[in-house]
């Protein structure tokens, strides 16, 4: 079950990419002079880009075990895991036809 969570937070990492939000992946550590890195990247630097703004910050763990929760579609009863009822999607699919472009 965990490779669905995964799945999942790549998932929510990919709409943020769509949305132009700022987005880094890396392990989170704590260097000698105590400041908070993610790889290669300074936390304090990324976040003084939005110093002032009103934002979301979401942390998530690859390395979380928990399954995620089944969840009942709204629209279809269908149950399901992950972030959209699959169902659902492969409908609005099926009715949007194949995308020209």
């Amino acid at each position: 079950m965990p490779a669905v969570r995964k799945a999942a937070i790549r998932e929510l990492a990919a709409a943020a990419y769509e949305l132009d939000a700022k987005v880094v992946e890396g392990e989170l550590y704590r260097d000698p002079q105590g400041g908070w890195w993610v790889g290669e990247v300074p936390l304090s630097d990324w976040l003084e880009v939005f110093s002032g703004q009103r934002v979301y910050l979401i942390l998530a763990s690859l390395e979380d075990e928990r399954p995620l929760p089944s969840k009942v579609c709204r629209t279809c009863g269908t149950e399901y895991v992950g972030t959209g009822c699959p169902r659902c999607r492969e409908a609005r699919i099926r009715l949007r036809g194949p995308r020209s472009g």
